[in-house]
């Protein structure tokens, strides 16, 4: 065999045809048919965003696309994700620019998304992919589970100071990131504000847990296959997860046949069970016996459906796990509770989409 040329300068000309780059079982294959179906559905949505003259934009479905990568392979920046178009062939095939094109400045980037927060894309987007036939019959309409996740807000303790002003002022010459001594301080949602982001709230998710500036992710899982129906994002409070999960259930309830709603001992509240069976949903919703009677009681758990359910429902922290450290919404990038509600939500919709490609070969 011949030794070859170690040739540093590149051809003049290249004929690169992108779709032959990409192997024919990528995943990214069965993911991207399953995208452009979606999009395709929000034709309008988009169009709406947008005014009928000017100076063309960013395509909105080459936008979401590129989000879809950076949730994908975990990519904290829009500067690395222009850096990674730039070079990377197969992200330039999934987002749809050609070899030649240019990769976008990472700050016309960020701006052009911010356009689609105001048409609520992100929960469309979720909606779409769902209702597509093939995926249809993956879901569950009958059996549903619930439960929230803190994502902590990008605001430092610092920020969180007496809403009348008050408060000691940092020592001269001490920087901008003084040292502060909070010991003894009494701080509340009540009487304090971060002055970062004043949507964030002062919260802890246990006796003896660190209190963190956060907000409350919400999910909806179908029990079927464990994909996400629904995703919010609320105001960290006591009483958020069980609103939250009263407001995604409330239009899957208007059927014919009673549906079930697992949970955890979070959701085991009297007023919460009774707004449900009120709903005509059954509350699989774990017994919290310590120190207090359970609302839940044995005409629902000698029924073998709710062990099943209290087995299962178990598999939304996996979701949440893959949104919070693959997606990396874990501690939000964003400010103001629209903001990352929208993060959220599609972060909701790429874990679906991250695991349709084997659910529907499994199917098929």
């Amino acid at each position: 065999m011949m030794r070859g040329g170690d040739r540093q300068s590149g051809e003049l000309f290249s004929y690169v045809d992108l779709e032959k780059r990409v192997r024919a079982d990528h995943p990214l294959r069965a993911i991207r048919a399953i995208v452009n179906e979606g999009l395709l559905a929000l034709e309008r949505d988009l169009a709406a965003l947008y005014a009928p003259i000017g100076r063309p934009s960013i395509p909105p479905e080459k936008l979401l696309r590129g989000m879809l990568l950076q949730a994908f392979y975990s990519i904290r920046s829009e500067r690395q994700l222009m850096e990674r178009l730039e070079y990377d062939l197969l992200f330039r095939w999934f987002v749809g620019i050609g070899v030649d094109d240019a990769a976008w400045d990472h700050s016309t980037f960020s701006k052009n998304r911010d356009r689609l927060l105001e048409g609520d894309i992100a929960a469309k987007f979720l909606s779409v992919v769902l209702v597509q036939s093939r995926v249809k019959k993956l879901l569950s309409t009958d059996h549903f589970s619930v439960d929230g996740t803190l994502i902590e807000a990008w605001a430092s303790m610092k920020s969180f100071k007496p809403r009348d002003g008050g408060g000691d002022d940092p020592p001269a010459g001490s920087g901008r990131n003084a040292e502060a001594d909070f010991h003894g301080e009494r701080r509340s949602n009540a009487t304090h504000a971060s002055t970062t982001d004043p949507d964030a709230r002062l919260y802890r998710k246990g006796p003896g847990k660190e209190a963190k500036l956060c907000f409350i992710g919400h999910g909806l899982m179908e029990n079927r296959s464990g994909l996400l129906v629904d995703a919010c994002l609320t105001e960290a409070d006591g009483h958020a997860e069980r609103v939250a999960a009263l407001h995604m259930i409330e239009p899957r309830a208007d059927r014919p046949r009673p549906i079930t709603l697992g949970g955890d001992k979070g959701f085991d509240s009297a007023d919460f069970v009774n707004e449900l069976r009120s709903m005509k949903v059954t509350p699989h919703v774990a017994q919290n016996t310590s120190n207090r009677r359970s609302a839940i009681d044995r005409r629902t758990t000698r029924h073998g459906g709710y062990h099943v359910s209290q087995r299962i429902r178990k598999r939304i922290e996996e979701a949440f796990g893959w949104i919070k450290t693959v997606a990396l919404q874990e501690k939000t990038r964003f400010r103001g509770v629209d903001r990352v509600g929208w993060a959220f939500t599609f972060a909701a919709a790429a874990y679906n989409l991250v695991r349709l490609p084997k659910l529907l070969e499994e199917a098929a």
